[in-house]
C-alpha cells in the first residue's frame, strides 16, 4: 500500500503548554500529576532545573513550559531521545521532505527486526516497516530531527501494543479488543504521531539539553543547577517495576540493538538489564544518601510514592542531613497500568519531598 504523505502544519510560535505534551503510556509516568507538581514548585525560585530521571519526558516538558532552562537526563537511550526531541529541540519539526525520506521504500535495509521478533509483538508488515524506517532515519539532516522521528516511532509502537508494554509474546490477535490503535499498521500510527509531536515543539528561548547517562556520572559542576527534580525507580515488591523488562524493545530500537546483549532464552528477546542501585533494598538507602549529597547545593525535589521503599520518614531523615528545611507535599492518587478493561487500579499517596 502506498502511504499518503500529508501536508505538514507548522507548529504555532506561541509559548507551549504542558497539556500539549503527547501522553505516553509509561510506567510511573507523572503526566496526570503535572498540574499539582507545577502548583507546588512555582512557589520556589529557580531558573535552571535538572530532571535526573526523565522517563517519558513529561516533567521536563512541564519545566520547559514554565520557561526554565531544562537539563533532562535518563540512563535509558530511548528516554533521552524523547527529551532531545521535545526538550532540547526548540524549533525543528519533520516536514514533508523529511517524511518522504522516512517513508522511502527504495533503499536497501537490514531485516534484523523482522527476523529476530517474528511472531512476538507485531505483524511481518509492521516489522518490515520498523527495519526500513530504522535505516531511513539515518538520512535525516539533523540530530533533533532524528530524535523526533524516533520519538514518534516509540509512541507508535506503544500504541500498537495491547498493554503498552513489551512483555506479551505470540498470538498477535489474542489481545485485540477492536481498538483502532490495534487495528491500524505502525506505519499509519507513525504518520499520525509525526503530526502530533510536531505540534508539541516550541521555543522557550532557553538552551535546554538532553543527556543519556548514569545520574551519578552527571557533572553538575559544569552547570548552574538551581533545582534538581528526582523521580528514580522505586524498589518493587516484585520485578514488576523493571523498566527494561517493560520497554526493552524501545531501548533496543533506539540503537537498532547495537551494543545490546539480547537474552535469547527469553520469549520476547529481552535485553540485559541496566543496573541502578535504586531498584534494590540492599543499595537503595545508600543511593538516596549519595544523590542527596551530590546535589546538596541545589533545591532538591523528590517525587515519591507511599508504596515504595525506603519509607517516607527515612527519606526525610536522609535529606535533612544535607538540607536545613524539608517539606513534604502529599496528594492521594489512583493509578492503573494497562489499557484494557481488567487493568487494576491502586490507591497510593504521591509525595513531593522538597529540601532547601
Amino acid at each position: 500500500m502506498q502511504l499518503l504523505i500529508p501536508d505538514i502544519e507548522l507548529p504555532p510560535k506561541s509559548q507551549g503548554k504542558f497539556e500539549n505534551y503527547p501522553r505516553m503510556r509509561y510506567m510511573g509516568g507523572k503526566q496526570k500529576l503535572l498540574p499539582w507538581i507545577q502548583d507546588t514548585l512555582k512557589n520556589y525560585e529557580f531558573e535552571t532545573v535538572l530532571d535526573g530521571f526523565s522517563g517519558s519526558g513529561a516533567v521536563s516538558y512541564l519545566f520547559k513550559t514554565m520557561n526554565k532552562t531544562v537539563y533532562s537526563n535518563d540512563f535509558l537511550k530511548f528516554s533521552s531521545l524523547i527529551s532531545k526531541a521535545t526538550i532540547e529541540n526548540n524549533n525543528e519539526i519533520l516536514d514533508e521532505n523529511d517524511l518522504q525520506t522516512l517513508l522511502d521504500t527504495s533503499k536497501k535495509h537490514d531485516n534484523f527486526i523482522k527476523l529476530k521478533f517474528k511472531n512476538i509483538f507485531f505483524s511481518e508488515k509492521d516489522l518490515d516497516f520498523l527495519d526500513r524506517i530504522s535505516e531511513n532515519i539515518k538520512y535525516l539532516k539533523t540530530e533533533n530531527k532524528k530524535a523526533l522521528a524516533y520519538t514518534a516511532l516509540f509512541r507508535s509502537c506503544l500504541k500498537k501494543q495491547p498493554r503498552g508494554v513489551f512483555t506479551i509474546s505470540g498470538n498477535l490477535d489474542k489481545y485485540n479488543d477492536g481498538r483502532r490503535d490495534l487495528t491500524i499498521d505502525i506505519s499509519e500510527h507513525f504518520i499520525e504521531q509525526v503530526a502530533v509531536y510536531n505540534k508539541s515543539i516550541f521555543d522557550n528561548k532557553k538552551l535546554n539539553l538532553s543527556f543519556n547517562q548514569d545520574i551519578f556520572l552527571f557533572n553538575e559542576s559544569q552547570f548552574k543547577i538551581d533545582l534538581v527534580y528526582l523521580d528514580p525507580p522505586y524498589v518493587p515488591n516484585s520485578d514488576d517495576n523493571c523498566y527494561i523488562k517493560r520497554y526493552h524493545f524501545l531501548e533496543g530500537l533506539s540503537s537498532y540493538w547495537v551494543g545490546e546483549k539480547i537474552l535469547e532464552s527469553t520469549k520476547v528477546k529481552k535485553i540485559e538489564k541496566k543496573y541502578t542501585p535504586f531498584s534494590y533494598r540492599k543499595t537503595a538507602v545508600e543511593a538516596f544518601d549519595k544523590i542527596f549529597k551530590k546535589f546538596s547545593n541545589s533545591i532538591i525535589a523528590l517525587s515519591y510514592s507511599s508504596n515504595a521503599y525506603p519509607e517516607l520518614e527515612n527519606l526525610t531523615i536522609l535529606l535533612s542531613k544535607y538540607k536545613h528545611e524539608v517539606k513534604v507535599f502529599e496528594k492521594p492518587y489512583k493509578y492503573h497500568f494497562g489499557n484494557h478493561s481488567g487493568a487494576k487500579r491502586k490507591s497510593v499517596n504521591e509525595y513531593l519531598i522538597i529540601g532547601i
